[in-house]
């Protein structure tokens, strides 16, 4: 638009100037001298049309090229977002993956140390008992008891042999040992034979379901259901644990555990009532925190009345 009025501006002065040399009469010299400035002017004038239209050239090629340069590291940035992005997923999918082995490592370590608490119990148990026994014998000794005439003792008519501990009845292959059973399903925990290891807690319940460790037992089940996706079935295992082991250590782990199993099967409602519970129960713990974490996440207010 600027050149068109430049270009419309010279024609305007040389029809002034060639009008006005039809006036009137004027020098020759006189009208040759302006011809010629006029012709400098519009020379100039042409020359400048022709440097902005240089100039304007000039920066539309380098307006194009940034443009084109920007479009460039657009995509390059988009490139690079996507791959941060697939990064950053599968770091948190490692990273849930390790967190989760993790746990169950943790678990597995505070499970045999309770284990060993329970056996250093009853040894020092076995150690008193023994003791008493000793003073027991050096007391019938000391008392000069008669011996039989065989030398040894005559069991008593209708004396009963001690009961099997383990429940199996009599002339049955005995089963493996607590510990082997407990410590075989948690390997196999760790190492993925989930069936297996189900298989080994279902026995240890079978054979050793009055000892100490029969509540993380019952425990592990639920979570082998529940990584199997087998909801309903986790819930039941897991309200087996609340129900019947009520000094377990393993209380509030198999509460939230519950509570995210409902949630999963879509029963939101039950599933945040036990969170609830949890907070209001088990304070200051990491199911505590975790609790408190998973109602965040569901947009559901902690009001627990303590």
């Amino acid at each position: 638009m600027r050149i068109r009025n430049i270009a419309i501006f010279s024609a305007v002065i040389l029809a002034s100037a060639f009008a006005g040399s039809l006036v009137g009469p004027r020098p020759a010299e006189a009208v040759a001298r302006e011809l010629i400035d006029l012709q400098r002017d519009v020379t100039t004038l042409l020359q400048g049309q022709k440097d902005l239209s240089d100039r304007v050239i000039q920066d539309h090629t380098m307006m194009k090229t940034l443009v084109e340069q920007s479009s460039d590291n657009v995509g390059k940035l988009a490139a690079t977002m996507g791959s941060l992005q697939k990064s950053v997923q599968d770091v948190q999918a490692n990273s849930g993956a390790r967190l989760d082995t993790m746990s169950t490592q943790v678990q597995g370590l505070s499970d045999n140390l309770e284990e060993i608490k329970s056996r250093l119990g009853k040894l020092n148990q076995q150690l008193v008992d023994l003791q008493n026994s000793v003073q027991s014998v050096d007391a019938k000794i000391s008392g000069s008891a008669p011996a039989t005439s065989s030398g040894t003792a005559t069991p008593t008519a209708g004396a009963v042999s001690p009961a099997n501990s383990s429940g199996v009845p009599a002339g049955a292959p005995a089963p493996p040992s607590a510990n082997t059973l407990y410590e075989s399903g948690l390997a196999d925990i760790r190492s993925g034979k989930q069936e297996l290891a189900r298989s080994e807690f279902q026995d240890y319940l079978k054979y050793y379901g009055t000892t100490d460790l029969a509540s993380n037992a019952q425990f592990y089940l639920g979570e082998i259901a529940y990584a199997q996706k087998n909801y309903d079935l986790a819930v039941s295992e897991y309200d087996k644990v609340l129900s019947n082991y009520p000094k377990s250590f393993k209380l509030a782990p198999a509460q939230l555990k519950k509570a995210m199993a409902l949630i999963q099967l879509g029963q939101k409602t039950a599933g945040v009532r036990e969170l609830r519970e949890v907070v209001k129960r088990y304070p200051g713990t990491e199911e505590d925190r975790l609790a408190r974490a998973k109602l965040k996440e569901l947009g559901v207010a902690v009001s627990v009345a303590r």
